[in-house]
């Protein structure tokens, strides 16, 4: 149950924002309502208590708020899921209240996506900074009125590649470099290992979306999903052989979708060649062939690259996993003839690392390393971010 509260034009500073506070307690949620009232000119709608579930609240609040406030207090951990749900697929800028101040509870705030933890009794000013913060963090345009999100799809010419390795790092390094929206999605299936590379169980999959495709909408697709990060989710793969036989056409619908939901879209398609009739092979994709220097998988790179170039195809862009100078004996200029273009990336060959992070499902991103570099330097590009400078080795007396 709600109802709608004008604000007078007493604080334009924070710009007009459109406010939801979600809290079953009156006291605390007048609190609020009152500090709000000082604080900014704009509307306020006002929930008298918590949805009855994540998938409710994300008909109601995902794309309607620039801002929404919830009471902590009520129920936390509900109220935690809540605010997950709410920045997983929303452009609102999540704020919680509570009368209590312990610190590990604001910890968890921060790791939902919380932008703003509001101490009750507010001091003298409190809520309208938060509000000044909001405004400046808020889009320019409406997310409903942005285009489509980036499609990036990691495509092996040979299977033990290393694209689930290359995928996985690369959407957690584009989610952080970004701070954008991002989904991961698992199509290397039937046995696609990103959620084991990061870690994380997924009660649902792609394949259930596949094979609910007709059904599928963004309420429907946040169930599925599991969140990584604040700015990462993952679409993962079943957790068991799960035969699925899905048609582009319901591959098609997941990917639109999802580039509708997100900023980006990155997608492991293993080396599913079956799906170059899909959205993932069209001009608004950019796919990262990965190869290694050996004759087979040269050898297959070569005919997809001659495949992949024509007009109205996908960007193509060719990198060179577990590269080491002439590798196998093959010079580089072999390779390069081999492949018809230079490599656009060669990601540096490190077995041990890669073995680390599979037995311990901590991404090869997140400490400084060669790899790491190569990797975090194709997000960056994407991102509009610079190039990093490559560290130059030198004479050191001390080691």
């Amino acid at each position: 149950m709600s109802t709608t509260v004008q604000f007078p034009d007493t604080f334009v500073s924070a710009g007009v924002l459109s406010t939801a506070v979600i809290g079953p307690d009156d006291q605390r949620r007048n609190a609020v309502i009152e500090a709000l009232t000082e604080s900014q000119n704009g509307q306020i709608r006002e929930f008298i208590g918590y949805p009855a579930s994540i998938a409710d609240a994300a008909k109601v609040l995902m794309r309607a708020y620039d801002v929404v406030l919830v009471d902590l207090d009520s129920n936390p951990e509900f109220a935690l899921d809540l605010v997950e749900g709410i920045c997983v697929h929303g452009s609102a800028i999540v704020m919680v209240y509570s009368a209590l101040g312990d610190p590990d509870l604001i910890v968890r705030c921060m790791r939902a996506g919380a932008r703003e933890f509001l101490r009750l009794p507010f001091t003298h000013g409190a809520v309208a900074e938060a509000l000044v913060r909001a405004s400046a963090r808020r889009p320019v345009s409406h997310a409903r009125q942005r285009t489509e999100g980036g499609l990036f799809v990691f495509l092996g010419s040979k299977g033990g590649a290393g694209v689930t390795t290359l995928a996985c790092n690369y959407a957690v390094a584009l989610a952080e470099e970004s701070a954008k929206n991002t989904l991961l999605i698992d199509l290397n299936l039937p046995l696609g290992d990103a959620a084991i590379n990061l870690g994380i169980k997924a009660q649902y999959s792609t394949v259930d979306a596949l094979l609910n495709s007709s059904r599928l909408d963004s309420s429907f697709l946040s169930t599925l999903l599991i969140r990584y990060s604040p700015s990462l989710s993952v679409l993962a793969a079943p957790s068991e052989l799960t035969p699925c036989q899905a048609s582009n056409d319901a591959v098609d619908r997941l990917l639109t979708l999802a580039r509708q939901e997100f900023d980006y879209v990155v997608v492991d398609a293993g080396s599913r060649l079956d799906l170059q009739r899909t959205v993932l092979f069209n001009e608004c994709a950019t796919i990262y062939l990965i190869t290694q220097v050996g004759i087979p998988e040269l050898r297959n790179a070569n005919r997809l690259i001659s495949q992949f170039s024509h007009d109205g195809g996908p960007k193509l862009e060719v990198v060179l996993n577990r590269y080491e100078t002439n590798s196998l004996g093959i010079p580089d200029e072999q390779v390069t003839k081999a492949l018809t273009r230079p490599a656009q990336w060669k990601v540096p060959n490190n077995y041990a690392a890669v073995r680390k992070m599979q037995n311990t499902a901590a991404p090869l991103v997140v400490e400084d390393s060669p790899i790491a570099r190569t990797i975090r330097q194709m997000a960056k590009i994407v991102c509009g971010k610079p190039a990093a400078p490559e560290k130059k080795k030198g004479f050191h007396l001390f080691r």
